[in-house]
């Protein structure tokens, strides 16, 4: 997959089926609208993704900046569903001034050679917003591309959005995102070394520590899944400070997996959050706090046990 950053000075080099949105999450809405731009390449079009870097949300001040998928987190999902092109288009004050049927004209139809676009149908673009689906809709004709609006999925009576999964996130109700998103929320990184102290509990553990930009879910212990390669393993999770051991700030991402035997130093991992079990908490004692981690794993252990009789 070719990836074009930081620059608005690009050329696509044949005729392209584009994709524009934020696509915070990568939700069943956004894979549904992918599918479209994928169907075309069987007609010759090179799949690519528009999207803004960073977010009209964080650009303007109206978000701190936390998302559901971090910007490596979709570099690796695009090029999985075999987007050919992905544009991190640079959001600025010069590029946020471009007017909507300069930006068509300019950066869909010229720079991209858009021959089919599709998008969500509360698509927005260009300076204050002011580019909606009716306006790509009447330059359709002018430019010579076909518009594909696509329909909000529904998860009940409400609309799949990254604003729905978040609220889910925040909750901790890792079974409903599951079902917004089509997959396990989870953390893709690098293993890293921690305090040992699971280790000398005879409790060995891996640690990741999520970028500032990735949205946690509350802190506390999950049941879980880990992925090293083609190898799964399950587990249990501890997501936050750890108040019993540490007077820092920093969070991480804890997993213990359950009869591994081997070193992960190093190695890169995606670990999925299954179900949340119970917040975090302070033990008075590392005593105390052995104790409610075996509870923990024994509680963890006939959960993926009996999951995996039931076909999860």
């Amino acid at each position: 997959m070719r990836i074009i950053h930081d620059t608005t000075e690009f050329q696509i080099e044949r005729a392209a089926a584009v994709a524009i949105g934020k696509f915070d999450g990568l939700h069943r809405g956004h894979q549904k609208l992918l599918s479209h731009i994928l169907g075309k390449k069987e007609k010759g079009l090179l799949a690519v993704v528009f999207t803004f870097h960073p977010s009209a949300a964080v650009f303007f001040g109206q978000s701190a900046g936390e998302e559901l998928t971090t910007r490596q987190e979709k570099r690796k999902f695009f090029e999985k569903m075999g987007v050919d092109v992905l544009i991190e288009f640079p959001l600025n004050k010069e590029t946020a001034a471009t007017g909507p049927q300069e930006f068509v004209g300019r950066y869909l139809a010229g720079q991209m050679r858009t021959a089919y676009l599709a998008a969500g149908e509360d698509i927005t673009f260009g300076y204050r917003g002011q580019g909606n689906r009716a306006l790509l809709e009447k330059l359709s004709g002018v430019f010579g591309y076909e518009v594909k609006v696509i329909e909000k999925m529904r998860e009940g009576s409400r609309e799949i959005s990254s604003t729905y999964v978040r609220e889910e996130v925040e909750k901790g109700h890792m079974d409903m995102v599951k079902r917004l998103l089509g997959r396990y929320y989870s953390f893709e990184g690098t293993v890293e070394e921690g305090r040992k102290l699971g280790r000398r509990l005879g409790m060995p553990t891996i640690n990741l520590y999520p970028p500032k930009e990735k949205l946690l879910p509350p802190k506390g212990v999950y049941f879980s899944r880990v992925y090293v390669q083609e190898a799964e393993y399950p587990g249990i999770t501890n997501i936050g400070r750890k108040p019993t051991v540490n007077d820092t700030d920093a969070v991480s991402v804890e997993t213990y997996l359950y009869d591994f035997q081997g070193d992960m130093y190093g190695k890169e991992i995606v670990t999925e959050l299954l179900q949340f079990k119970r917040p975090e908490q302070k033990f008075p004692d590392v005593e105390a706090l052995k104790a409610q981690m075996e509870a923990d794993i024994r509680q963890g252990q006939a959960f993926h046990r009996e999951n995996i009789c039931s076909g999860e």
